[in-house]
């Protein structure tokens, strides 16, 4: 190791306490890392891995990115899961008389970041805390960076899949668990999560008695009974944990954490994982991005707050049927004064993130920008409240109740910063001329002497009789005047030496020495001040925290109907009626996504009647590519938009109220969890069926597919039948098994649909209309044409499915001959049961199938049959 010099005493020391970050150790201009730090770090920065002390044997790896731009640099080591400790210079290090004090100011970790360049605008940044038994689970997330802090509790057989399930929906950046727990959260099966998002804590730390005390004492309460959560022990116990970690990160007050609310899950429609993911709510199926999706659709959002605030909306659709058509008014009232909701939103383009810009007011790390955003924001709120209010409807009041203008904030800022502050390269030039009088006394001095330099240049030019004289400055010599080699034999004598240059020589003068000392005294009093006054006007700001984040929160809100007024104009969506009955009524439905893409050009409307007596269960048939997906996707969507309050892309619409959404629909393999694509759909099927109730929507897409015919038609069948029979959900079922169809003679509230196509001479064509009624064909090979197989491929399968479908046997090559291991046609059994005789085949003939269910005699003949092929028969 190099020489033990008392400055690597100091990082090392500053190191154990912060073990699992990389720290960045500020020396002067630069931050610098050392050891392992800088052998991680420097290949993830695309920076230089170099040494301190190369002479010696075992020299230090060191690495370091430049002060002014850490940001950046931070950025891309938390997108490796990595957490930074920001170790900075506490005093000048002009002014130390030994080593420079330091110390680490913060710990930035992926779910405590406040720079914006890392934040996502329109998302929220969580950080989750996580602990409880087998017995019940107390979840609680905050975003630092807005100051948002809810907790809620699961408890019951199902606490660990509704937990994964809330994870997955709010996707916290990092998860805080006992340190018991492990790092994969292995004692709570079914709760995934990426390990690089997970921090374990130790296990002392999740006391309930030390977690109450550290939420109230923060909030300066005697209990938690004002927040609703007194009740909520383990929810509580994350939250005092996820507190603990901000502190101990942010090594800050936190004052703009002003609040702590309980939430239910039941409040919203229950929208899990395997929903999200089947009808693309915020992230695509094919490259995981936002594009295509639901929230692509409806965001019309101009601000980013209004833009977390409708995702949460899209994720947390509504069941109570007031709140819902609450929102759906001032939908109605801003799609009809559609003027003024466009001038309305072009104030809201003026206003900026102002929950962000608070939380790092009240941090002490917001910038000059961010108070200058502030400030013109506070500017819009008058005009905005004006131009809402003149739309006189009641059912924009809720919007406007708490409206305040904050025009004592916005003045406070108006007189200190200057229009400029936003671009000004010095601290001390973004305050306003007469904003503070010794401010303005040091910069006019600063002023008088770049006039007083440029003077003095001219004039000791003239005086020397030199023409290439110039007066420099820089940081390392000060003030100096420069003269080429040529023209030395022309320097005074009162000129002294400074520096010798290649093709110049650098000198000073009494009289310029004099106004150096002046000018830089100057400037080091300018920042000084400029630093302080610039302190206590983000104090002043942070003194308004809870009003600010009242505004900001109405503000995203009213942001958000106006988006759904722009897209209900924009795409013809009309105000859906909203009840708690049990039908479900859609009148020239249409899928929001498609018919406004490529593949949407002529979209063709379908309806949709569901109830939970005569009409709960839909079985739809009909070929591949004829739309059944889509039909099935697209009522999930117009059901899911009409309970965020959104209008809904149909002719009409009525909804009754549905607790949740299950969506079975296509599988992918899990195989790192030991699951194929067929267990993954049972596994999703189950979860149906333990969990649905007779409040909701199943969309089921091809079940049982993943297994044999034989076997997967048995499961299907049982399925409808447990749902029909004993969940009563209204469910809608696409299915290429024919046999189904079946079930609607067998069971009231059965009704068959299928998706209607034509044959034709080239082919068939898709009409894209649903028709009561079942198919019994499913035009796969036509299908596969379409999709470009070779032509023989195709005559050969419309001969292998002829001699399948005729004589009940697999095609023959020379002499091979092997039975087909699946239904016989009815030429088939006739050929069977014409065969000589045999004791099998007389107790065959005397079994009446007409007693039997239609998928117990499917069986009882397939059984018969295997046993006449056996060798033993």
């Amino acid at each position: 190791m190099a020489a033990d010099t008392p400055m690597m005493q100091q990082y090392r020391q500053l190191k154990q306490q912060y073990p699992d970050a990389i720290l960045l150790f500020r020396m002067g201009d630069f931050y610098e890392m050392f050891f392992e730090d800088a052998r991680l770090a420097a290949p993830i920065l695309e920076i230089a891995l170099t040494a301190r002390d190369k002479s010696h044997p075992h020299p230090v790896p060191m690495c370091g990115v430049p002060y002014h731009a850490v940001d950046s640099y931070i950025d891309r080591l938390l997108k490796r899961g990595l957490k930074v400790a920001i170790c900075e210079q506490l005093e000048d290090p002009k002014a130390a008389t030994g080593l420079v004090k330091r110390d680490v100011l913060r710990v930035v970790t992926p779910g405590a970041i406040m720079q914006s360049t890392a934040l996502i605008g329109k998302e929220n940044n969580f950080l989750a805390g996580l602990c409880g038994t087998h017995e019940g689970l107390g979840l609680a997330l905050v975003d630092v960076s807005t100051g948002e802090f809810k907790l809620t509790e699961f408890t019951g057989e199902q606490a660990n899949r509704r937990v994964a399930d809330e994870l997955q929906r709010l996707l916290p950046r990092e998860l805080l668990i006992p340190t018991s727990w492990g790092a994969q959260a292995t004692a709570l099966p079914g709760i995934e999560v990426p390990p690089w998002q997970v921090t374990p804590r130790d296990d002392w730390r999740f006391d309930a008695e030390l977690a109450y005390q550290r939420l109230t004492q923060h909030f300066g309460t005697h209990s938690l009974e004002g927040f609703g959560c007194e009740a909520a022990t383990l929810a509580v116990t994350a939250a005092g944990v996820v507190l603990e970690y901000l502190q101990e990160t942010q090594r800050a007050a936190l004052t703009h954490i002003q609040g702590l609310s309980r939430y239910y899950v039941d409040d919203f429609m229950a929208v899990d994982a395997t929903t999200q993911r089947h009808l693309e709510l915020v992230r695509s199926a094919v490259d995981g991005t936002r594009d295509g999706t639901v929230l692509d659709l409806l965001d019309q959002t101009v601000t980013a707050m209004g833009g977390r605030l409708l995702r949460r909306w899209l994720l947390e659709p509504l069941r109570q049927v007031d709140a819902i058509r609450q929102r759906q008014a001032a939908v109605a009232a801003l799609v009809v004064g559609w003027m003024v909701r466009e001038e309305a939103r072009e104030l809201l383009k003026e206003i900026a993130d102002i929950e962000r810009i608070v939380g790092r007011v009240n941090l002490g790390l917001a910038s000059p920008r961010d108070l200058w955003a502030l400030r013109q924001s506070l500017q819009s709120l008058p005009r905005l409240v004006d131009v809402i209010t003149a739309l006189n409807a009641d059912t924009l009041q809720p919007y406007v109740n708490d409206w305040e203008t904050l025009t004592d904030v916005y003045d406070g800022l108006a007189r200190a910063l200057s229009d400029d502050a936003a671009h000004a390269t010095q601290v001390g030039d973004i305050f306003q001329p007469g904003y503070h009088a010794e401010l303005d006394e040091l910069r006019q001095l600063r002023t008088d002497s770049r006039g007083f330099l440029a003077a003095l240049e001219a004039k000791e030019r003239e005086r020397t009789g030199i023409p290439g004289l110039r007066l420099h400055y820089n940081r390392v010599f000060g003030y100096y005047i420069e003269i080429s080699k040529r023209a030395l034999h022309l320097v005074p004598p009162e000129y002294e030496r400074r520096q010798t240059l290649v093709n110049a020589e650098r000198f000073i003068t009494a009289e310029l020495k004099v106004h150096e000392e002046r000018i830089l005294g100057a400037e080091e009093r300018i920042a000084a001040l400029a630093q302080e006054l610039f302190q206590g006007l983000q104090a002043s700001v942070a003194r308004e925290t809870r009003r600010l984040q009242v505004m900001a929160r109405t503000i995203a809100a009213l942001d958000v109907v106006m988006s759904f007024a722009a897209v209900a104009q924009r795409h013809g969506y009309t105000r859906p009626e909203m009840d708690a009955g049990e039908v479900i009524d859609i009148k020239a439905g249409r899928h929001p996504i498609l018919e406004r893409s490529g593949e949407g050009r002529g979209f063709i409307p379908n309806d949709t009647y569901l109830d939970r007596s005569e009409q709960r269960v839909l079985i739809l048939t009909g070929p591949n590519m004829a739309g059944k997906s889509t039909y099935l996707r697209q009522v999930a969507l117009i059901v899911l938009l009409a309970q965020i309050g959104s209008f809904v892309p149909a002719e009409r619409a009525r909804i009754g109220v549905v607790d949740r959404i299950f969506t079975r629909i296509g599988a992918q393999d899990h195989l790192q969890r030991g699951h194929s694509t067929f267990m993954v759909e049972m596994h999703e099927t189950a979860n149906i069926l333990h969990n649905a109730t007779p409040h909701s929507l199943l969309i089921l897409d091809e079940i049982g597919r993943g297994t044999s015919t034989y076997d997967g038609l048995s499961i299907a069948w049982a399925v409808i039948e447990h749902i029909t029979c004993a969940v009563r959900a209204r469910t809608l079922c696409a299915t290429h098994y024919h046999e189904l169809a079946e079930l609607e003679v067998l069971h009231s509230g059965v009704k068959n649909y299928h998706v209607a196509v034509r044959e034709t001479p080239d082919g068939i064509a898709f009409l894209r209309v649903l028709l009561p009624g079942s198919v019994n064909r499913s035009y796969g090979i036509q299908v596969a044409r379409l999709a470009g197989l070779p032509t023989a491929v195709v005559e050969r399968a419309m001969q292998v499915l002829d001699q399948l479908t005729t004589q009940g046997t697999t095609p023959t090559r020379g002499k091979r001959r092997n039975s087909i291991h699946a239904l016989p046609e009815p030429s088939a059994q006739l050929s069977l049961f014409e065969m000589p005789g045999h004791p099998i085949l007389d107790q065959l003939r005397s079994l009446d199938i007409t007693r039997l269910t239609p998928i117990e005699a499917l069986t009882t003949l397939h059984r018969w049959q295997e046993m006449i092929n056996s060798p033993e028969s």
